[in-house]
């Protein structure tokens, strides 16, 4: 079999909506000009083709990720996919080299992904960075332990006069943030703003606060989604952001008079959503977490330069053979100093030994160096360890509420 590897022109785009259609089984459309064909640029994609044949795809688009308070340009891995009489031959293996070499002389030190299967994209070193919680909980059952119902005004707007009230409280949202992403246009209209017939109406419940507006809820609202005599009404959460506790607690109260509601159903909060310290009866949220994106660095020295970091510190760090990324294995020395980060080659014996796979997980801060320990993907002495924890803490728990 001879097979090249390139980036589709873009006459052969078509080729790749359709692969597309037939991998993910028309869940983005079926024709050549699907959604996965209309939202990706050829220049980034990168397929392997058999004659003229496109017989494997993947794209990277280039975002911008909040990294702990830091803007860090990452990979965004999408339409990964093999046309089945071709799998089993290594394709995506040497597509995924390729494109981290890709990655990393652009200046793209992270890969992130939302994965179809993790057996699949924990063999290339990708590691679960965030969850996604889910709430379904009833109106009658939305009150705060404290009795403090938050003292916002909620207005109530349509998107077009909305739209650039909430992106300017998102950005001021995410900045501190581990994980958003820098949402262009096309992020807020495939995920919080998309348009679905059978959802009705996009609407925007927007929290004024004492001198400005400080949070906000994209929300959807329809009949017949509940069994319920008096309450058949479902609002479902797109997205919600707040810049005070105030302007929480006031939206959630904005939703609890809703009266024909019988459930608030929110599927990607955070997993330091605050809700479950606030109800006055948390189990009535029904909170669920499920799987989040994730999350691989393709070059680590260059990751770890450009996060934000909270505390001051230093410690030396091993990473054994990266088999897909070479370039990775190798010790590091980082030195944190008023939040900047600077990495050099440590020659001696180091403080820390972690996989590329592990690292990730104590880059995001989804793990603690003390669990890694604890699960023997971190080795260490107990200050080492200690250290690490301290180093990597993040001021919020990852999370990444837009597909792509």
């Amino acid at each position: 079999m001879d097979i090249e590897f390139r980036p589709a022109t873009a006459e052969e785009m078509g080729q790749f909506g359709m692969l597309a259609g037939y991998v993910y089984g028309g869940a983005y459309g079926d024709g050549p000009d699907n959604l996965v064909a209309s939202a990706t640029r050829p220049e980034w994609t990168l397929c392997a083709f058999e004659g003229d044949r496109l017989v494997s795809s993947f794209s990277t688009i280039p975002f911008t990720m909040r990294a702990n308070g830091a803007a860090l340009p990452i990979g965004g891995v999408s339409a990964v996919g093999t046309l089945p009489e071709y799998r089993r031959q290594g394709l995506v293996r040497q597509i995924m080299t390729r494109a981290f070499a890709d990655m990393r002389d652009s200046g793209r030190p992270v890969a992130a992904l939302w994965a179809s299967q993790a057996a699949i994209y924990q063999r290339y070193g990708f590691a679960m960075a965030s969850v996604l919680r889910s709430y379904a909980v009833d109106t009658v059952d939305i009150d705060f332990h404290d009795g403090d119902d938050g003292s916002g005004r909620v207005e109530r707007l349509d998107v077009a006069s909305g739209h650039d009230l909430i992106k300017d409280i998102y950005v001021r949202y995410v900045t501190a943030r581990m994980g958003y992403l820098h949402r262009a246009r096309a992020l807020w209209l495939h995920n919080a703003l998309e348009e679905r017939e059978a959802d009705g109406p996009i609407h925007i419940a927007l929290s004024h606060g004492a001198s400005e507006p400080d949070g906000y809820a994209v929300y959807t609202l329809r009949e017949g989604r509940r069994d319920h005599p008096a309450r058949t009404q479902e609002i479902v959460v797109r997205d919600l952001a707040w810049l005070s506790p105030g302007a929480y607690r006031s939206l959630w109260m904005f939703f609890k008079r809703h009266d024909l509601v019988g459930r608030v159903r929110w599927n990607n909060a955070p997993s330091d959503d605050p809700a479950i310290e606030y109800f006055l009866e948390p189990r009535m949220l029904e909170a669920r977490d499920h799987e989040g994106f994730w999350l691989r660095l393709v070059d680590v020295a260059a990751a770890l330069k450009g996060r934000g970091w909270s505390t001051d510190g230093e410690i030396s760090i091993t990473v054994p053979a990266d088999p897909l990324a070479p370039w990775n294995a190798g010790s590091y020395r980082l030195t944190v100093s008023s939040g900047t980060a600077d990495v050099t080659p440590c020659p001696t014996a180091t403080d820390v030994e972690i996989s590329v796979k592990a690292l990730a997980s104590l880059y995001t801060g989804r793990r603690s160096a003390r669990e890694l320990s604890a699960w023997g993907l971190l080795t260490g002495d107990a200050d080492a360890v200690r250290r690490a924890d301290n180093l990597f803490a993040t001021r919020h728990a990852p999370h990444c509420p837009d597909h792509f």
